[in-house]
């Protein structure tokens, strides 16, 4: 049994925690809004991209000159997955959740006898995927230096995404990320970007007819590139506030976890007290009575 010293310090101890873990809460709650507020104002601007590609693809005349960024080199050999995580930790199942569904695809493609290739973004995300699928990997990048993580930092992932399909590396490309739904739930997604899927999409207006100039092939030449730093970045907003709302849970629950420890060691600490206190008034009363 542990000494009343021993039960202190770690009395103590646990009450440190627990200031570091409310502190770590109420700055992610304050992370979070604007993460949020990013997130939220995001996803119109890349869906109605997603709508404009697709009505431009209606429009082509020949499929066959269409752009390979929109249809795919006609192959399904080769697999891209690019891996976005955090870089740092605390934070829950954030990072896990991604990586479980990622393991999932990467099992299936493997057993389906096509060739994979890893692209991850994040350190955590590395960490856990390099373990068992290290040799998959052809391209690491971490943004730990970066407060915010802006379009620029999209537009890289996007340019060495394209830069590999420009040099047949791979047939098709799969984006794993948090889809941010509420502070307790954030949902793993694979998104599809490279060829671009037609059912991802819900074209509305459908009674509209729109024109085009230049043509749509030219547009689609210079649209497509950005498209896909569009959904980089997209992924990166949403998962910004997946990483702040998982922290802000994980954080309460690590807080109020310390609380009941504290709890529990106050009562040890007070038995273990009051027994000794008891011991002694025995011994006491014992020697009086032998003398």
């Amino acid at each position: 049994m542990p000494s009343l010293d021993d039960l202190k310090k770690r009395i103590k101890s646990v009450k440190s925690t627990q200031k570091i873990t409310k502190a770590m809460k109420m700055v992610a709650a304050a992370k979070l809004r604007k993460a949020q507020e990013n997130a939220e104002k995001g996803r119109p601007f890349s869906q109605k991209m997603q709508n404009i590609i697709l009505n431009l693809t209606k429009s082509i005349s020949d499929p066959a000159n269409a752009p390979k960024l929109l249809v795919g080199n006609g192959k399904d050999k080769v697999y891209l997955c690019v891996i976005l995580t955090a870089d740092r930790g605390l934070c829950g199942g954030f990072n896990s959740n991604i990586c479980k569904l990622a393991k999932v695809n990467f099992k299936k493609i493997i057993n389906e006898g096509k060739n994979l290739k890893i692209i991850t973004v994040g350190s955590k995300g590395l960490d856990q995927i390099k373990r068992e699928y290290g040799k998959y990997i052809v391209k690491k990048f971490s943004f730990k230096d970066k407060k915010i993580i802006s379009f620029n930092e999209a537009e890289i992932i996007g340019r060495e995404i394209i830069s590999l399909f420009n040099q047949n590396e791979f047939d098709k490309c799969i984006l794993f990320f948090n889809n941010f739904k509420n502070v307790i739930t954030q949902i793993p997604q694979a998104q599809q970007i490279i060829p671009v899927e037609s059912q991802s999409s819900e074209i509305k207006d459908e009674t509209l007819t729109y024109e085009f100039e230049p043509d749509e092939d030219e547009i689609l030449e210079d649209l497509l590139p950005k498209n896909i730093s569009t959904q980089v970045f997209k992924a990166f907003l949403e998962n910004a506030a997946s990483e702040q709302g998982s922290r802000m849970t994980a954080m309460d629950n690590a807080t109020r976890n310390a609380g009941d420890l504290v709890d529990k060691l106050t009562i040890n600490y007070n038995r273990s007290r009051q027994a000794s206190i008891t011991k002694e008034l025995i011994e006491i009363i014992s020697g009086a009575e032998s003398l």
